[in-house]
């Protein structure tokens, strides 16, 4: 896993809440990704199934859980 520093953040909570679909912004910013760089997600619920998507498209994953409800997910992609 990358350094926490180089992983960009991306809250979906406001998104959510107001009814928009978060995967075109999560994808923007993972296709925006550099070589050793990662996505932190945080949702207001556990995304089982991004992340099941983001696994079998070669993203590894880390789970936290956040504060209250949410949770942290941290993406990123190992060269080779």
């Amino acid at each position: 896993m990358p350094p926490v520093s180089q992983f960009r953040r991306l809250d979906v909570r406001p998104l959510i809440a107001s009814g928009q679909e978060p995967m075109s912004r999560i994808r923007a910013v993972l296709a925006s990704l550099r070589d050793g760089q990662g996505l932190m997600l945080i949702a207001p619920f556990l995304p089982s199934v991004l992340i099941e998507v983001l696994g079998s498209e070669g993203f590894q994953s880390r789970v936290e859980p956040g504060t209250g409800r949410d949770w942290i997910v941290y993406f990123w992609q190992t060269a080779g």
